[in-house]
């Protein structure tokens, strides 16, 4: 298991960091709520080789037969190596060549609360909830916190899904009783 769960990780992990460094090229000009489409499609697409990881594990390494505990725990890995390859893409993007990417989401937030009506006292609060995250957002372990449980309910959906669907038992072994005996 562990030169398919290396291999397909390592893959789905090269491809979801390449797709994501091309889809923040375009972040300002598809505005954040496509933006946010494009990522998660992104996500999904790298993290289909949890399917493709399982399927190459159960028909290569166990003759074509697989439980759900197993092809959980194969795709439960890829889903783990492609997470910590996005987490790492992001926090050498971050901080080292766009440290202020966020500084606009946090203001469109800000913004959103001030127009949302609230009356100014909670719309202060909420505020100055939003600067809170935001200066939490520069320490690098929550950030990594955060970046990390982005795409981690993704592939932990598509594991759950391909582990269902590729989980293969034994055919069964005829008993004594039920044995036909030729005459």
């Amino acid at each position: 298991m562990k030169k398919t769960v290396l291999t397909y990780g390592l893959v789905s992990g090269l491809m979801i960091s390449v797709l994501m460094d091309s889809s923040l090229l375009l972040a300002n000009k598809i505005g954040s709520g496509h933006s946010m489409l494009l990522g998660y499609t992104i996500m999904v697409a790298s993290f289909l080789l949890v399917y493709f990881g399982i399927r190459s594990y159960r028909d290569n390494d166990l003759g074509g037969q697989i439980s759900f505990g197993r092809a959980f725990a194969c795709g439960f890995l890829i889903t783990l190596i492609t997470t910590v390859c996005y987490v790492a893409t992001w926090e050498v993007l971050y901080f080292k060549f766009m440290p202020h990417f966020m500084d606009s989401y946090f203001a469109a937030q800000i913004h959103q609360a001030q127009a949302s009506g609230l009356d100014p006292a909670t719309t202060a609060a909420k505020v100055a909830e939003i600067q809170h995250g935001q200066q939490l957002y520069q320490n690098p372990f929550v950030n990594m916190a955060y970046t990390f449980i982005e795409p981690l309910p993704v592939g932990l959906i598509i594991t759950l899904l391909s582990a269902t669907v590729l989980r293969r038992k034994a055919p069964a072994e005829p008993t004594a009783a039920s044995a036909v005996i030729p005459t």
